[in-house]
């Protein structure tokens, strides 16, 4: 079994910045591919930025050059950096902890970006 945190959501205006943390309780943390998702009302849940086990990231075009996803396999965190917010990017965001057939969810954590 396996516990995932997120902490960091909230509101801001346009332009503003915002730091999602998700806290894992899990065994073998550094093999997991490590993702952070959203989903927006009336929308499907869509994959934002991912964190593999060898290194690699992956970043849906909409966030490129404005979100930085990292990982600290010690401490078994992963954050998500969010610059330059737009009201598009209002949705709750989860954490997901993936390994082959084992997937994890976070409870999700709103953010809201508003004038």
């Amino acid at each position: 079994q396996a516990q995932l945190v997120e902490s960091g959501g909230g509101s801001v205006q346009p332009g503003g910045s915002l730091r999602l943390s998700c806290a894992a309780s899990v065994s073998f943390f550094s093999a997991y591919t490590m993702g952070w998702y959203r989903q927006a009302p009336g929308k499907e849940r869509e994959l934002v930025a991912s964190f593999t086990s060898g290194g690699s990231m992956h970043y849906v075009d909409s966030v490129k050059g404005r979100f930085t996803i990292s990982r600290d396999n010690t401490k078994k965190t992963v954050s998500l950096q969010m610059n330059s917010l737009k009201p598009d990017d209002t949705a709750v965001y989860y954490c997901n902890a993936k390994l082959f057939e084992k997937a994890f969810w976070g409870q999700g954590t709103q953010v809201t970006v508003s004038s």
